[in-house]
């Protein structure tokens, strides 16, 4: 059929679409909190600096572990995406824990 299409893409795609609307939230829970309509923590700037970093790094180990390992591309996506969606539930979570 489609050599680079992926076996499972609603797997992937709904990886991919929870961690886009967590991201959404916790962007504007953040956004929400700098403009001062919220409370935010005061490490809370430099904590949505520092995780991305962290992120990155994480996600470009594990894209090339599973990429190394000959792993089809979309368990490859898959991996890529792992590190990024951890972050965002948990940042969702966190920033919407009633205080």
């Amino acid at each position: 059929m489609f050599p680079m299409m992926p076996k499972n893409p609603v797997r992937l795609w709904a990886q991919f679409a929870r961690m886009a609307i967590e991201a959404q939230t916790v962007i504007g829970l953040r956004t929400a909190g700098m403009m001062g309509v919220m409370t935010q923590a005061p490490g809370e700037p430099f904590r949505m600096v520092a995780e991305k970093q962290a992120a990155a790094t994480e996600s470009l180990f594990a894209m090339a572990q599973a990429a190394g390992r000959g792993h089809s591309a979309e368990r490859v996506m898959a991996a890529a995406l792992r590190p990024y969606g951890k972050r965002t539930r948990a940042n969702s979570r966190r920033l919407t824990k009633v205080r």
